[in-house]
């Protein structure tokens, strides 16, 4: 029992909460590049994520893991987010500073459901049994590819009005 639910109850939560801030995330990474900013998904997008990553470290574990070092980092990550959104509003570098952090959230999230993906959907589980196999290399490396470039266009573009340091 994971706060009061089963493994299995507590591991679709975590999943749903995971797929809740994909979804947001990659709304808000489109309104980034478009230059726009939507108050109601932002917050969504940061929330779920956030829980993700929390929730990440509430399964039983001997050894720190792989994915637990990507929890760190997304949890830096979104913190710095947070903060360079709600206490600087922005301000400066920390448009910037929100921008990068947001989009490397949303990455790491994504990150981990392609790993997901190849564990537990039989046909990717063929083509990559051992995760070390071209077309796994091959899906991360374009996800990552994406989003530096979906990165890029997004901290050029993202200044909202009605927000300081423009």
């Amino acid at each position: 029992m994971i706060l009061g639910l089963s493994l299995s109850a507590f591991t679709t939560l975590h999943v749903a909460l995971s797929l809740v801030g994909i979804a947001a995330g990659l709304l808000v990474l489109a309104d980034l590049v478009a230059g726009r900013f939507r108050a109601g998904w932002t917050l969504l997008f940061l929330a779920a994520t956030d829980a993700t990553s929390i929730t990440g470290f509430l399964f039983p574990f001997d050894v720190f893991l792989p994915s637990h070092w990507v929890g760190v980092l997304s949890l830096l990550a979104l913190t710095a987010a947070i903060v360079a959104l709600y206490v600087k509003a922005l301000s400066g570098p920390w448009r910037a500073v929100y921008v990068v952090t947001a989009v490397l959230s949303l990455y790491l999230n994504v990150f981990v459901g392609v790993v997901q993906a190849f564990q537990k959907i039989g046909p990717l589980r063929a083509l990559a049994p051992t995760q070390s196999e071209p077309p796994f290399a091959i899906a991360q490396g374009l996800v990552l590819v994406l989003f530096v470039a979906l990165g890029f266009l997004a901290v050029r573009r993202f200044r909202p009005p009605g927000f300081g340091g423009r």
